[in-house]
């Protein structure tokens, strides 16, 4: 009797994700296979999004390793096998997504899976992550509008050159939108060439927010944005006008979040019309008198200093060297003098070491020595405004409460970018050494996360319409599980196949009532590969 034992795990769930998306369909009409190889690149990157999405720690060269306990013909289709995956046929379609463009493909599989459905896309959140790559990356290489170089490293690791990925979702956390850019690329350019992007690419006819940090916030990029594109914002602390505003005595209204409070503004900053409003949170401030002790004594410090160069000015009279030291005090509102002496100092007027003789020309010049400490009424006054900040938008019709909500939803594309950096995923291991490459290899971590995000929105919002729920991680009963947490509980699923004589039988196995209720869920695209 001859057999086999292979893994299914979770792996067909993501085939199923892949096929009722139509994904393979949009790859190979934007790439045909040109060659004779066995597989079409839109299976090829069926294959890569497995890999992707298969929580091991494994790189794109051992692909043949990868699958050699997994149900290959299952998962890809009858008579593919792990030799037709080895390291030239998966380089090839690398090497034809980056020739069409991993921008523009992505682009593509997102207005044909996606923007047909009813997903939608109100708020699009806008960011940039960096990822740090191994080798030497020549400037004359053979990529699109991208330089592999050495820049501001988020992962501290200043020796090794770097690439920024710029991407956005929708406020599901559906990935939208993906490029790459240059190492030593500004935040402030490449938030602006994205949001410019999308305005291009992305039709919808209502209103739709582009959310993105403080960096985003110049003049410039709302200048060139003006008022025809709705954008939302933190501004950045360092404005004058926003640190005046923070310490101003306002009014606070209640959020219907009872977590925040709020006071609107008008500004006009950069010539355009907008809606600033100044929030307090409550966990924010909790957050910052942790460390306000801490920053105050920093503060005297640095205060301290400041003061001992003052101390070293000599003034002409003493009322000048008085103005100096009040002048000192507003500068540093939170202190207040101890002591305050105005002391004239006689000198000559020559660089002669000694006394000045009797008949010898001197000077009277006047010193500040002073001591400080902080004072209560400001010190206090500064930790009543902790956990203020301020958010701006374009749009002078939209609410506080839908201010605030909107711009809390940008957590969705930092988790996304979490995703292709999670060393469970690996996909976020970039050793390939041509930069298109990288460029390519980038659009398939994204795509890993469309397709994750997607299946869990479509999963979440399947229970919610029937009232059905699943077992979550905490052992409870939930209508919005985790993917991952289903992956993890499918670990176990199995194909054995064996042939006795001429009759081959095959058996799933490990499946539970509650797994065949998930995959009908989805749909009959997912039940078909437990079948």
């Amino acid at each position: 009797m001859e057999g086999s034992d292979v893994s299914i795990g979770h792996l067909g769930i993501v085939a199923g994700a892949f096929d009722s998306l139509g994904i393979a369909g949009v790859v190979d009409r934007a790439i045909p296979k040109k060659r004779q190889h066995h597989l079409t690149h839109g299976e090829i990157v069926k294959a890569m999004v497995l890999n992707g999405l298969g929580f091991v720690e494994r790189r794109l060269y051992l692909y043949p390793d990868f699958f050699s306990d997994i149900a290959v013909d299952r998962l890809l289709g009858d008579g593919i096998t792990i030799e037709h995956l080895n390291d030239d046929v998966l380089g090839r379609t690398l090497d034809a997504i980056a020739e069409y463009g991993p921008t523009e493909l992505f682009n593509a599989i997102v207005a044909e899976c996606l923007l047909a459905s009813d997903y939608g896309t109100h708020c699009l959140h806008v960011d940039t992550t960096a990822f740090s790559v191994s080798g030497e990356y020549d400037a004359d290489f053979d990529s699109r509008d991208m330089t592999i170089t050495y820049g501001h490293p988020k992962d501290g690791r200043w020796d090794l050159k770097q690439f920024v990925l710029g991407m956005a979702t929708d406020q599901h956390g559906i990935p939208l939108f993906l490029q790459t850019f240059s190492g030593n690329e500004s935040d402030k350019k490449t938030l602006l060439t994205i949001i410019t992007q999308l305005t291009e690419n992305l039709q919808h006819p209502g209103k739709v927010y582009h959310i993105a940090d403080a960096a985003f916030y110049t003049a410039e990029n709302l200048a060139t944005l003006g008022t025809r594109t709705f954008w939302i914002s933190r501004v950045p602390a360092t404005l004058n006008e926003v640190k005046a505003l923070v310490a101003a005595d306002l009014t606070l209204q209640p959020c219907a979040d009872d977590r925040y409070r709020y006071a609107e503004h008008v500004s006009e900053y950069a010539g355009i019309p907008q809606k600033w409003v100044v929030y307090h949170s409550a966990p924010m401030q909790e957050r910052q008198e942790k460390t306000f002790a801490q920053r105050l004594e920093k503060d005297k410090t640095k205060a301290e200093t400041s003061l001992r160069k003052l101390g070293a000015r000599e003034f002409a009279c003493e009322p000048d060297a008085r103005i100096a030291a009040e002048k000192w005090l507003q500068e540093h509102g939170l202190f207040c003098f101890t002591s305050l002496d105005i002391r004239s100092v006689t000198r000559k007027t020559t660089k002669k070491r000694g006394r000045p003789k009797a008949d010898e020309p001197v000077e009277t010049v006047y010193r500040i020595s002073a001591e400080i400490e902080h004072d209560p009424d400001a010190v206090a006054d500064r930790r009543q405004k902790l956990g203020r900040f301020v958010l701006a938008t374009n749009d002078l019709d939209l609410s506080p409460d839908d201010l605030l909500m909107n711009y809390k939803e940008q957590g969705t594309v930092e988790r996304g970018f979490r995703f292709p950096k999670d060393p469970s995923f690996r996909v976020a291991e970039i050793y390939l050494k041509k930069p298109s490459r990288i460029q390519a290899l980038a659009m398939i971590m994204v795509l890993c996360l469309f397709i994750y995000a997607m299946t869990e929105f479509r999963l979440r919002r399947k229970l919610q319409e029937t009232g059905e729920t699943v077992t979550g991680q905490t052992k409870k009963q939930t209508q919005k599980p985790t993917l991952k947490w289903l992956f993890f509980r499918f670990r176990r699923v199995r194909e054995l196949r064996f042939r006795a004589e001429e009759e081959v039988t095959v058996l799933v196995t490990n499946m539970t009532p509650e797994f065949w209720k998930i995959l009908r869920l989805l749909g009959e695209e997912y039940v078909n590969y437990y079948l």
